[in-house]
């Protein structure tokens, strides 16, 4: 550890002379004065005792007890406390990277079984083992799509998650690929190599989908499929943060992306797969992935996608525990929550201007702003506004009934 210490002033003097500076200053003498700070207003040392408490103190001055109604794209889900405790064991926690898969069968039969339960979720045949988020995997798989049709215009619908938008625009401008942006989805479109849609949509909506003629890229919230039927396509991406991934000021979360088998081979990020040893036992590795991916940038089907292998582990953890009743019911009461809020606002003259919503939807208000004070001197965080009057709303399992009349109530 001797490299990661503090040099002391004689180490330093001996550092200067060999590079032939009088002292520290001098080194960045090239540096503008008025670029640099002169000084850093900090206060003298606390013990560790005290630090401590001053730590309290400023952590007491944060207000962490709303009831959250906030959805657009991140959402406060109940997560079983024995999903921490598993995942941060240090078997899991320093065996990132499963390069020799002789040392590293805990993280990648992690791995295979997260891409199995994608599989199993998303009625696909393959799937990755994790990218960086939705937003990225969006982008990802119209860069996949591309490759696969050699077409590079693209259409993208307009109701996708704004964030998911700005990403998408700067991997197809580095790339060249043409972006046209659709309310409906035209009748011709065999002339792009892909569709994509976001359903539920970034209001809610659960669209329904017309069969395209070239390929079709879905994106979904994966906890929407415990109890609506995946939607029929070529390539499905997506978020997994609603699968035992908790809110954190927004991140980190980690996208999914799954398709036909025909396409796997174009198939960016990680796959594990399952074989046997030479003695016959069951044993995994990394597979399906050319040399190209780690040693000739230019070849490799994705460079910045990086695997979120923690928070698939997460997500694996948390579909285990919950299995497939208890996911279920959490996605039932999501949606009966969100749908009896609507309810009761429609019966005090709120209107919801959703059709057909699993468990988020846009209420209409006479002023937003206003009406997002008042929750929140109730405290409420009373949802996303859109216009001055317009507002995102979301419901979880994590919402009471006690919670919807007090929202109800408030307004």
């Amino acid at each position: 550890m001797k490299n990661f210490l503090v040099h002391n002033e004689d180490v330093i003097e001996k550092m200067c002379a060999e590079i032939g500076v009088r002292d520290v200053e001098d080194l960045f003498k090239q540096i503008p004065a008025q670029a640099r700070m002169q000084k850093l207003e900090l206060s003298d040392a606390l013990s560790e005792m005290d630090t401590q408490k001053l730590i309290k103190s400023l952590a007491k001055k944060n207000k962490t007890d709303y009831i959250s109604f906030l959805g657009a794209g991140y959402y406060n889900k109940f997560i079983p406390a024995c999903i921490s405790q598993i995942t941060q064991r240090f078997e899991f926690n320093t065996a990132y990277t499963p390069y020799q898969p002789e040392i590293s069968q805990g993280t990648l039969q992690v791995m295979y079984e997260f891409q199995t339960m994608m599989c199993r979720l998303t009625n696909m045949d393959v799937a990755n083992a994790t990218v960086y988020d939705a937003a990225t995997a969006c982008a990802e798989a119209i860069l996949m799509a591309v490759r696969i049709k050699k077409i590079d215009k693209v259409l993208v619908s307009n109701s996708i998650n704004p964030e998911y938008k700005k990403v998408i625009e700067t991997y197809t401008h580095a790339n060249s690929i043409g972006v046209e942006w659709f309310d409906e989805i035209p009748d011709k479109t065999s002339e792009y190599s892909c569709v994509l849609v976001q359903t539920p949509n970034f209001y809610g909506e659960i669209l329904d989908i017309k069969p395209v003629d070239t390929l079709l890229v879905v994106c979904t919230d994966v906890s929407t499929l415990s109890i609506l039927k995946p939607v029929e396509c070529d390539i499905m991406v997506g978020d997994v943060q609603t699968l035992g991934i908790p809110v954190s000021f927004g991140g980190p979360g980690a996208g999914f992306m799954a398709c036909k088998e025909k396409y796997m081979r174009q198939l960016p990020g990680r796959l594990a797969g399952r074989t046997v040893d030479a003695e016959g036992n069951q044993a995994f590795t990394l597979t399906i992935q050319t040399r190209e991916q780690h040693i000739k940038r230019e070849k490799a089907t994705s460079n910045i996608c990086s695997n979120q292998a923690l928070i698939g582990l997460c997500t694996t953890v948390y579909l285990s525990v919950m299995g497939e009743k208890g996911f279920k019911q959490a996605g039932y009461l999501s949606a009966k929550q969100a749908h009896k809020l609507s309810q009761k606002l429609a019966a005090k003259g709120i209107k919801t201007l959703n059709k057909n919503f699993f468990n988020e939807f846009v209420i209409e208000v006479k002023n937003a702003d206003e009406t997002l004070s008042k929750l929140k001197s109730a405290g409420i965080i009373g949802g996303l506004k859109l216009e001055d009057n317009k507002i995102l709303v979301a419901a979880t399992e994590m919402i009471s009934n006690d919670d919807i009349d007090l929202y109800v109530s408030s307004l």
